[in-house]
């Protein structure tokens, strides 16, 4: 699965158990609501810094009583990895 494929899967999934869409979660966590979408699409691409600090923002805000998407590693929270 390449980094966009997991990007896109996390967000999806955060989507569903946060009851909104692609383009909203694409606003809140990349500032822009096309993003998500152009991605899916093959339209677009991203830096890795803006990958790793858009799969750490899902890690942290992650819904509760939601599952993390299989197969993509979950990134270490801030104050797990401080402990």
């Amino acid at each position: 699965m390449t980094l966009r494929e997991q990007l896109i899967l996390v967000s999806d999934e955060f989507g569903r158990a946060r009851g909104i869409g692609r383009q909203r979660v694409s606003t809140i966590v990349l500032n822009r609501g096309s993003t998500l979408d152009l991605l899916a699409q093959g339209r677009s691409d991203l830096n890795t810094g803006t990958f790793e600090r858009a799969m750490i923002w899902f890690s942290e805000n992650w819904p509760e009583g939601a599952e993390w998407p299989a197969g993509v590693p979950r990134p270490v929270l801030q104050a797990e990895a401080a402990e």
